[in-house]
């Protein structure tokens, strides 16, 4: 099989470096987190890259790409530790692209392409504990349309997206839901996270909404696997140049006289976080070849490459951290905010314990070896 990039593809991944290296230097991406976490403007750059419209099929605006070309994509936007919540832009396009009726397609595909409308997964409650079929918001059809009330926690960006996927629960069952921020009866408390990043609390009382589809559930796990496969192939980002950091750092730094690089037994680490990211890397690509699989092959792939991811990200930034010294977790050193990502990436889309149970859960009787 041959696993190699396509010249589109390679063209794509470079433009996207070159934007990280020259426009969101650490010194950008440290105003921006000062300034709430999340820039207008960035985003807006990255739009007019035209990585918006990834998903988006070209009668509405956007590029008709795929799984692979997002993989590269928020590969190198990890690199830059990118603050601003591309991976959203992803679900968005690719659940309204997928389920939507066609009017809200035009009402909001358009818009998401050029980078003027961001829509993000508003699904997180206090109580599921990543369950996606443990929903406590509601929605009513009533005479003047749809209305939805409940609470979604950890929104990306939820005080300053446009609008919001919000799975819903209509007479028992799950439904998936579009609210605009600015709509009547929609209210948001901002904060940073511990990545720097913006998020939110976002409540909705008879906020209005329109339905994108009553099969919620089935298009709340696409969404999901849509970010788990972005947060896969962002988190090998990270990794990849956290490794190139310690490197660095091991090559120029010096203990008894001599270059801590010398020294065998850290040597070994770096082999074994090596090993860590190149397992992480074969199992990213894994996710985004299975993204488009039917639904129950899509699931049990997502859920084996986001555990592993996860165990990688915890050894490589906890690695890189020891190797580094008491300078690892400073503040001044950019280092220690690639820490803080892979810690938040791990968590994001279902922590690596929760994803083990879900590989355990969809094991089949050949557990994985084939006669």
């Amino acid at each position: 099989m041959d696993f190699d990039f396509s010249d589109d593809q390679e063209q794509l991944r470079d433009a996207v470096r070159k934007w990280v290296d020259k426009g969101y230097d650490f010194e950008r991406r440290r105003a921006a987190v000062k300034a709430g976490g999340f820039s207008r403007d960035a985003y807006t750059e990255i739009a007019e890259l035209g990585l918006c419209g990834l998903y988006i099929p070209e009668d509405q605006g956007g590029l008709g790409m795929g799984p692979v070309e997002g993989m590269v994509v928020m590969e190198e936007l990890g690199r830059g530790i990118v603050l601003e919540p591309f991976t959203h832009t992803l679900i968005a396009s690719g659940v309204i692209s997928g389920y939507a009726p066609s009017e809200l397609k035009s009402a909001w595909l358009p818009g998401i392409a050029s980078g003027e409308k961001l829509v993000v997964l508003a699904y997180q409650e206090r109580a599921n504990r990543y369950k996606l079929d443990s929903c406590a918001a509601t929605a009513q059809n009533g005479t003047a349309g749809w209305t939805l009330s409940g609470s979604k926690s950890i929104v990306a960006a939820g005080d300053q997206a446009d609008a919001f996927l919000v799975p819903a629960t209509v007479d028992g069952k799950l439904a998936l839901f579009l609210v605009e921020r600015a709509g009547s009866g929609v209210s948001t408390r901002g904060y940073v996270t511990q990545d720097g990043s913006r998020a939110a609390e976002v409540t909705f009382a008879n906020a209005a909404a329109a339905l994108i589809t009553l099969d919620g559930q089935t298009a709340l796990e696409h969404a999901v696997d849509i970010g788990i496969a972005a947060a896969c192939a962002e988190g090998l980002g990270v990794m990849d140049k956290t490794m190139a950091l310690t490197a660095e750092y091991m090559n120029t730094r010096k203990q008894f006289g001599v270059a801590l690089s010398t020294f065998q037994a850290l040597r070994h680490r770096m082999a074994d976080m090596k090993m860590q990211l190149e397992l992480a890397r074969s199992m990213s690509y894994y996710a985004a070849l299975k993204l488009n699989a039917p639904t129950d092959e899509r699931r049990r792939a997502l859920a084996r490459a986001k555990y592993q991811l996860g165990q990688s990200m915890r050894f490589v930034g906890q690695q890189s951290v020891q190797l580094h010294g008491g300078i690892g977790v400073t503040d001044e050193y950019i280092g220690s905010h690639y820490f803080k990502k892979l810690t938040q990436l791990e968590m994001t889309f279902g922590d690596s314990l929760h994803h083990l149970g879900e590989v355990s859960d969809r094991m089949q009787d050949t557990a994985g070896v084939f006669a």
